[in-house]
């Protein structure tokens, strides 16, 4: 059975360069793990207006932790450190 395409929200402070950065990683990834991906990038304070469409959200500055979402934080991809780690969390939950 395929899975059906995820959404995911990418959060940084201004929704420009960090939010790219880190949205290219995922959908590429994502990709060549045989998930389909919309990637939707956002300022932190706009999250949570737009949580109601998405599945998954990767901030890499603090956003709420109560939107009814998973929220998974996106330092590891600014700093190497767990960025692999974090690829696998984000590719189980879009699994479940």
């Amino acid at each position: 059975m395929a899975i059906k395409q995820k959404t995911i929200l990418v959060a940084c402070g201004t929704a420009v360069a960090t939010s790219t950065l880190v949205a290219y990683a995922i959908e590429e990834t994502m990709k060549e793990r045989g998930l389909r991906v919309t990637i939707r990038q956002c300022k932190a304070t706009e999250v949570p207006s737009l949580v109601a469409d998405c599945d998954l959200i990767v901030a890499t500055t603090p956003v709420p932790d109560n939107l009814g979402k998973p929220v998974i934080k996106g330092l590891p991809f600014l700093t190497g450190i767990g960025k692999a780690d974090t690829l696998d969390r984000i590719e189980k939950i879009l699994r479940e």
